[in-house]
């Protein structure tokens, strides 16, 4: 019967009570009526909410939620017993402020007491008023104690009567800018703007400029408005560099004031509080008795009951004054109640009920401050971006919890809604230790085991604050985050698991993202890896003597070498022929390790420059330097192989000079070793400047001789033997290691093969040769083994299964030839198939770009078009791709013709593509040679080919064919000479900082130099990355297509880390803005994404996103509502001019103009609500 009747008062004993003074309690006799309550309705939302619902259910009373319209789905109306809606046909902040319907549901509803939080109308007197008419107790301070410490100013002349000391003020509310303006005028600046009937840092502005008053007066005043209903304002004094100090204190109806210790509240940004620690650190004694005191008095003194916080400014001199009371619970209540033990929400209600505080046990000489507690509030806002809230579907939600750990939320599961209507917090997270490093240590913990997607957060800022010195030793004050700016200096959250889901997300609802060039689909295979030995490393290779010796000392061994040496193209060459330079990396780090084991005798391995730069940005979205860097980890004693076009460097165009010598360097730190200089022209000044770069940067200089035409063809007099030998003089002059004979086109037949090398080995008998060629005729083995006959030292092989046809010859072949030979290579035949075997089944998975399609065998036509043997195979791509295939042999009679026309060129990217863009041209407009030169003056001819007249692939030998020239010029510029010596340096810091403004801080020294080559591709890839995550992880035809409806597989992000996807599902019905749910399972758990279907919303009206990278284009930096414009289309604006201002979680945010220009659109109205990235309006740029 005891218990029952214990339970009935809901009595909870605290440890040091005994059951004779709780009996003594039970039955005491008091002037103050107890009136147990049964309900409580909590007029608020959210964590809040739920936190009074919690302390409900503990003292078994009924829990009531109001909600409004747009929080129908939001937890905490779950969590309550009963929930009820109200506010509808209001605005979303508006429903929680609208005082009768409260009151309405709480009357109708048989509720006893309503709480109402914090923030909204917990400050508001009208408020606790209206519950007491209608006899519902109302959880706090009285309506006249609410009104009296509510309003700043009452309170502040309260806190002066009380003998406690204030800063400077206004006397009474402001609401005019006219009269801020005065105040200002009269009593001087700095001043605290600050709204007199609410707080939680909404409407706080410091002004410190008389020209911005009256501004920051109207837009706080807008904020206090939206905030509490009210715009008034009060103005005080600004303190510089204070602590902000609050008390905690309770209040019974009988006159008892304790307080519960202090908290520190420093770390705040723009006045909003984000991370609060009990007690506060290095606090003296006298001080936080002193203050405790004033607090208790001041409360005291108005006859103060239930909870509120007595809040103070406390300067360097040890000096505190009074600033205001909040009269109500606190976002930070938390870390008092684990420092003390007292649970403040249930002492609440059980002071409403009319216990006395004696009666709870809570006299001050019991209560006691023990341990450090920590609160951070994650709120859903990007601090890189200002704190800009950030709005939309919680994708992923983990928490971080364990011993230590106190988690307060609501809407924090995945799948949430984060709306742009109310604050911006996500979740309260409470650390408590024995003191605050360990507290931090705890709490630091708890935040990395986070995982929240979908929504920035500021975990990051966070855990930069926990991590911060000054933090941890505790020597603070409230312009901590403004003078610290490395707190923003933090790397974002990779995201990569959820990224990738997005990827194959799209995928599934759109199509590949990779332009497939044929219909053919990637074969379901999973290609065998040869064996490899385990923990082994690799035999000693070429790449062993050229780190010991130089390159030097490699070129030498080279020569000295007694066997035939091969360079192995497959990685590179062979795929660019043959698979439209599409094989992934993924794919070319499975069999590195088998390579490295098995063709250590290699002269060198072919594998990256040329067409594999740009198409791994452009087309895999992979990093070509990220490539370099894994495959020399996985091949460290063979030397790379890359392919340098002099001047212009992997593009093809000219670059500055320092951008080829940046792009040398950065490539041999990352592991290149041979590059084989060339220019697209034989132009020895841009031969030459790739040479120094080269040498430079420490690679071995291998310079290339481009060949064409046929010298042993008497008949043809441009390029000659002699002109080979006068050129290879100039190359051995500059210091090259090795002479390189480039047969771009497979144009080196077997008998000028023999003349050429044997004339270069007579005249050079030290100088390593090394011959590279194409098989497109079918004679390349035939050709490179007379080479070899004649002193070659190393010629160009592919493996078997991606040679012949336009690639290279074929590996077996040439060393099943040479066997038993002088020249025998060393290479082990049945080495060779099972490299053969793995590339056989690799290439079915890039069966959407396989040359085979449309080229069934070689074509020994090459030897009068002279077509190079990449190029070949993409020109036959483009004809079947636009339905010309029957007219690829017209094509490659153009190609001829317009060779001719141009002078008879050397042709090898960039030269080669001008000669095809003509001949092109010529076929689409069925033109001949004759009509070309006639008719010259009129016809617009490609870009491609203008720039090659005018000078910017550097001068062709023989020079450029006249008077065709100028007729197509028609009086443009001309360049003379090497175009990069004219062009100024590249400014690297700049451009390295301008990609880091435009794509973030994870932009590195590869992603630069990217740049320096392809700006607009390098901007593209950096934002599918940025969207997509590490999509080079996926299999290749999970990857090119997506995977199955019900498919299972592995994505190994890095070393130890795996993620296991199931795709689930695909959603058959659209959202309002054109989106299907795609469902997936990774890890063993439930995830989805959502994908805008691009060709269902055509049929849709959804508002435009900005384009990125269009300049001029400016988009909603936040999702919030559109509250004032302040241009009209036409209107000049100047960089930083505001342009609309939004709103959104109750704060408000003026778009600037990011640049000079005038309006040219404007795409939004007032009071249209806008998602992230939403296009604004936009400025032609001036």
């Amino acid at each position: 019967m005891l218990g029952a009747h214990l339970s009935r008062l809901r009595l909870v004993a605290r440890p040091h009570q005994t059951l004779t003074s709780i009996l003594r309690l039970a039955h005491s006799s008091s002037s103050i009526e107890y009136q147990p309550i049964k309900s409580v309705l909590v007029a608020n939302r959210g964590e809040i909410a739920i936190r009074v619902f919690r302390a409900c259910t503990e003292l078994g009373i009924r829990s009531v939620a109001v909600y409004s319209e747009q929080d129908k789905m939001h937890m905490h109306r779950q969590k309550a017993d009963e929930s009820y809606i109200i506010g509808q046909g209001l605005s979303p902040v508006d429903a929680y402020l609208c005082i009768p319907e409260i009151v309405r549901v709480a009357k109708e509803n048989d509720v006893d007491a309503i709480h109402p939080g914090y923030g909204f109308l917990s400050e508001r007197s009208d408020f606790a008023q209206a519950c007491i008419d209608n006899n519902l107790r109302f959880i706090g301070p009285s309506p006249r104690v609410v009104q009296r410490m509510g309003d700043k100013v009452a309170a502040r002349q309260t806190a002066i009567n009380a003998g406690v000391q204030v800063v400077p003020g206004t006397d009474h509310p402001i609401t005019s800018a006219d009269e801020a303006y005065e105040f200002c005028v009269k009593y001087g600046l700095p001043v605290m703007l600050k709204a007199a009937y609410g707080g939680g840092g909404r409407g706080m502005r410091v002004v410190r400029e008389l020209s911005e008053v009256k501004e920051s007066f109207r837009r706080a005043s807008s904020e206090a408005e939206a905030a509490f209903g009210n715009g008034a304002m009060f103005i005080e004094k600004f303190i510089e560099k204070p602590r902000h100090i609050e008390l905690q204190v309770l209040g019974d109806k009988a006159g008892n004031v304790v307080h519960l210790y202090e908290r520190d509240c420093s770390v705040q940004r723009r006045h909003q509080k984000l991370v609060e620690v009990a007690p506060a650190p290095n606090l003296d004694k006298k001080v936080r008795e002193a203050m405790a005191a004033d607090a208790v008095k001041l409360c005291k003194s108005v006859g103060y009951e239930n909870a509120g916080t007595v809040e103070f400014l406390l300067d360097n001199q040890g000096n505190y004054y009074f600033i205001e009371v909040n009269a109500r619970l606190q976002v930070e209540h938390t870390v008092t109640e684990e420092i003390t033990g007292i649970d403040l929400v249930q002492s609440q209600i059980r002071i409403a009920e009319g216990m006395t505080l004696p009666e709870l046990g809570m006299t001050q000489d019991k209560i006691t401050a023990q341990g450090c507690a920590i609160q951070c509030r994650v709120t859903t806002e990007d601090p890189a971006k200002s704190f800009q809230p950030d709005t939309g579907r919680l994708e992923v939600f983990r928490s971080g919890e364990g011993m230590g750990i106190r988690l307060d939320g609501a809407s924090a599961y995945a799948g949430a809604i984060i709306s742009p209507y109310y604050d911006s917090l996500l979740m309260k997270v409470i650390s408590r230790a024995s003191d605050l490093h360990a507290s931090a240590a705890k709490m630091n913990r708890s935040l990395r085991e986070f995982r929240i997607r979908g929504v920035k957060t500021n975990i990051p800022f966070l855990l930069n604050v926990l991590e911060n010195q000054k933090f941890l030793n505790g020597t603070i004050d409230t312009t901590f985050i403004d003078e610290n700016p490395q707190l923003f200096q933090f790397q974002p959250s990779q995201n990569r698991a959820q990224k990738l889901l997005n990827y194959l997300g799209n995928v599934l609802v759109n199509g590949p993202l990779t332009p497939l060039a044929t219909g053919l689909k990637p074969a379901e295979v999973h290609p065998v890896v040869p064996e490899t030995p385990a923990a082994t490393d690799p035999p000693r290779g070429f790449r062993d003597v050229l780190v010991a010796e130089g390159p030097e000392g490699f070129a030498k061994a080279v020569r000295n070498h007694k066997g035939l040496l091969l360079m192995d193209t497959t990685f590179r060459d062979a795929h660019q022929s043959l698979l439209a330079t599409r094989v992934r990396t993924h794919d070319l780090l499975k069999i590195s390790p088998y390579v490295a084991h098995n063709f250590n005798r290699l002269y060198s391995l072919e594998n990256w420059g040329g067409a594999t730069f740009d198409v791994a940005l452009r087309f895999l979205h992979e990093c070509p330097w990220e490539r370099l860097e894994a495959m020399r980890k996985r091949i460290p004693n063979i030397p790379f192989q890359m392919l340098l076009r002099g001047a212009n460097g992997v593009g093809y165009t000219s670059y500055p000079d320092n951008a080829v010598y940046k792009f040398c360097e950065l490539s041999v730190k990352t592991g290149m070793d041979i590059f084989r200089v060339f220019d697209s022209l034989n132009y020895l000044p841009n031969l030459l400047l790739g040479v120094e770069a080269v040498g430079n940067a420490g690679g071995v200089v291998e310079a290339a001789i481009s060949y064409s035409g046929d010298i042993s063809d008497q008949s043809r007099t441009k390029y000659t033997l002699q002109y080979y030998m006068n050129l290879a003089e100039e190359l051995v002059k500059a210091g090259t290691h090795v002479l390189c004979i480039k047969d771009m086109a497979g144009l080196l037949k077997p008998q000028a093969a023999k003349l050429l090398i044997s004339s270069l080995r007579d005249k050079y008998p030290d100088l390593p040769i090394h011959v590279h060629t194409h098989d497109t005729s079918g004679a390349g083995v035939a050709s490179m083994l007379e080479c070899a006959y004649a002193g070659a030292d190393a010629v160009d092989v592919a493996v078997d299964s991606m040679s012949g046809m336009t690639s290279q010859p074929s590996m077996g072949a040439v060393v099943a030839s040479l066997m038993g030979h002088d020249l025998d290579t060393g290479m082990n035949l049945s080495n060779i198939s099972e490299y053969s075997a793995f590339w056989e089944q690799t290439r079915t998975l890039y069966a959407p770009f396989e040359c085979a399609v449309t080229m069934k065998s070689g074509n020994a036509d090459v030897y009068q078009n002279e077509i190079p043997g990449g190029q070949y195979t993409n020109l036959q791509f483009q004809a079947y791709s636009l339905g010309l295939g029957d007219q690829f042999e017209a094509i490659k009679k153009a190609y001829r013709e317009a060779n001719l026309l141009l002078g008879d060129l050397i042709k090898v990217t960039p030269s080669s593509k001008v000669v095809g863009d003509l001949a092109q041209f010529m076929v689409q407009n069925k033109l001949s040679a004759a009509d070309v030169e006639a008719n010259a003056e009129n016809l617009s001819f490609p870009k491609s080919v203008i720039e090659f007249m005018q000078g910017y692939l550097g001068e062709p030998h023989g020079g450029f064919p006249e008077p065709l020239r100028t007729k197509m010029l028609k009086g443009l510029p001309i360049v003379d000479g090497r175009p990069g010596a004219q062009m100024p340096p590249l400014d690297f810091a700049s451009l390295k900082t301008q990609l880091t403004e435009d794509h973030g801080p994870r932009i590195n020294d590869y992603d630069t130099v990217s740049s320096s080559m392809y700006p607009t591709v390098t901007d593209d890839f950096l934002r599918f990355r940025e969207k997509y995550g590490p999509v080079d992880k996926l299999d290749t035809r999970i990857f090119l297509t997506g995977p199955k409806v019900g498919e299972e597989f592995e994505v190994e992000i890095e070393k130890g880390k795996t993620l296991h996807i199931k795709t689930l599902a695909m959603a058959e019905d659209l959202t309002p803005n054109g989106e299907r749910e795609v469902f997936f399972e990774l890890n063993g758990q439930l995830r989805s994404v959502m994908v805008r279907d691009q060709e269902a919303v055509k049929e849709l009206h959804v508002h435009p996103k900005v384009t990125p990278g269009v300049k001029g284009q400016v988009g909603a930096p936040m999702p919030g509502t559109v509250i004032d414009i302040k241009v009209k289309v036409g209107d000049e604006v100047k960089k930083g001019s505001p342009l609309v201002v939004l709103s959104a979680m109750k704060m408000e945010m003026v778009v600037q103009a990011p640049c000079d220009g005038k309006v040219t659109t404007v795409d939004v109205t007032k009071d249209m609500k806008l998602e992230g990235d939403d296009l604004v309006l936009s400025i032609d740029p001036q």
